[in-house]
């Protein structure tokens, strides 16, 4: 018979597994509990970093739905469950992981399909959610600068050419005038 406790844990893990938009598995072998602060610390509130026993969790993961994580749950294992944005919470571990050695992804779980180290990497390695939309809005807004220099520039060439037409008319009866007054 399943005690209380596990059960409950179980439920807590599934379902943090079917609210998450991906998870990062990692071994923290070798980390104190004021690094393992850290890290939390790192991954702010867009991520909830749990330690928990792989049995638990394989269990937890089949209740969720989730299939192809089996292998990553051998030896201590801990998990990064990510509520927000993705590139933000692996940008963090993979920092961490860097400057601490003890750290080491495993794998991860997102979009319905199991993620290696070097796809974990790749999402790390890309601009935040906010900063590809900055972008795209400053190329948007340069696009329109330039649509809208190029709906300017025949009216000002208009306007130019009858500023030079009007000169040369002046010219021409100025100097019209001033021939025959010479003769």
């Amino acid at each position: 018979m399943a005690k209380p406790d596990k059960v409950a844990a179980v439920a807590e893990i599934a379902d943090r597994f079917r609210t998450s938009s991906a998870t990062v598995v990692t071994e923290y072998t070798g980390l104190s509990v004021a690094q393992l602060s850290q890290l939390r610390v790192a991954l702010g509130s867009s991520a909830k970093y749990r330690v928990a026993k792989n049995t638990l969790v394989q269990r937890a993961a089949q209740d969720a739905g989730i299939e192809g994580l089996d292998d990553l749950f051998v030896g201590p294992t801990a998990i990064a469950f990510i509520e927000g944005e993705a590139v933000d919470a692996a940008k963090a571990l993979r920092d961490f992981a860097k400057d601490n050695s003890a750290l080491v992804i495993k794998g991860g779980y997102m979009d319905g399909k199991p993620l290696s180290v070097d796809e974990i990497t790749r999402i790390a390695d890309l601009e935040s959610r906010e900063v590809l939309l900055s972008k795209a809005a400053g190329a948007f807004k340069a696009k329109l600068s330039q649509a809208a220099a190029l709906f300017q520039a025949p009216a000002s060439q208009v306007a130019r050419l009858a500023a030079a037409l009007e000169e040369k008319r002046k010219g021409e009866e100025g100097g019209a005038g001033e021939a025959p007054a010479e003769s």
